[in-house]
């Protein structure tokens, strides 16, 4: 098993500030080449119709825009950020397979895409003979477990990395919000609920607080909080590679780094499964993209 650091970021997080920001620390602390570097591309960086999107025109200025912000000459892992449903794929990774070739990206992937999107990408890859997915970064944790329909045996099948992004149910699985918050829509100020809009709160269910509620009794019962057990579980869950975690402050990365030593007991699964079950959802976290028609 390799361990090693990986920063995820996105050409659209507060209009490239948060390229800039990861650039400037690496520039800074000398450590760019200890580090495996992702950031994505297709989210809308201006105005006009060639900011945005999955053309080759974008992604080709897209790129060269997010290696001046990160301070580097080469992103280890360029991610699509959503499907394209207009430009063909072959287009799309033409694209990429040129910043491969010209050393400027040294891998592709792709994020919250439908299975069928990925695989019909792996056999454009193949058939043209240009770069292929190594990854999929997914919405995935435990009041969301969609993707173990199609996605998790997709790639398992075909040797996809799974990056799953929001392993915290965006901090519902923290155990901040309550049932009097969803009757008052009074959420705290420092919560995604509370400063991020409609989408995110939408996400907050009654069933996804029921059962965070449940979850937090389970980790106190084994010694954790309910951000570690419930990391734990989707680090350990089959066909994840590593969960995305996004702390806020030190005392949240402190919390989360634990559960690298971890290993989650398999007496323990079926409890998770009675909680949600397998594949199926009480929380929309893909409510974030174009091609999902199911609503929680």
């Amino acid at each position: 098993m390799c361990n090693c650091v990986m920063f995820v970021t996105a050409n659209v997080y507060n209009a490239g500030e948060s390229e800039r920001i990861v650039g400037k620390a690496l520039a800074e602390n000398g450590k760019r080449d200890e580090i495996v570097l992702a950031t994505k591309v297709h989210g809308g960086m201006g105005p006009g119709i060639n900011d945005r999107g999955n053309s080759r025109y974008h992604i080709i200025k897209a790129c060269e825009d997010s290696l001046r912000r990160l301070q580097t000459d080469h992103i280890d892992l360029y991610q699509l950020h959503r499907p394209d449903l207009v430009v063909p794929q072959d287009e799309t990774l033409r694209a990429f397979d040129d910043l491969v070739r010209a050393g400027k990206v040294r891998y592709i992937g792709c994020s919250t895409h439908p299975a069928w999107m990925v695989m019909e990408a792996l056999a454009i890859s193949e058939k043209m003979g240009v770069a292929r997915y190594i990854s999929e970064q997914p919405p995935y944790n435990l009041p969301d477990r969609r993707i173990e329909n199609e996605l998790v045996p997709l790639c398992q099948k075909h040797g996809l990395a799974l990056l799953p992004w929001s392993p915290l149910a965006g901090g519902i699985l923290s155990g901040k919000y309550t049932q009097a918050m969803l009757d008052t829509e009074s959420y705290p100020e420092d919560s995604r609920a509370g400063r991020s809009g409609a989408m995110f709160r939408d996400r907050v269910t009654r069933r996804a607080v029921e059962v965070a509620v449940q979850l937090k009794a389970m980790a106190e019962e084994r010694g954790m909080t309910i951000t570690q057990f419930a990391l734990l579980w989707c680090k350990d869950q089959p066909g994840i590679t590593a969960p995305i975690i996004g702390p806020r402050t030190m005392a949240h990365l402190e919390d989360a780094l634990p559960v690298l030593e971890m290993t989650l007991n398999d007496a323990d699964r079926p409890l998770f499964d009675a909680l949600v079950h397998p594949g199926n959802a009480v929380a929309d976290f893909h409510n974030s993209n174009p091609w999902m028609k199911a609503r929680i």
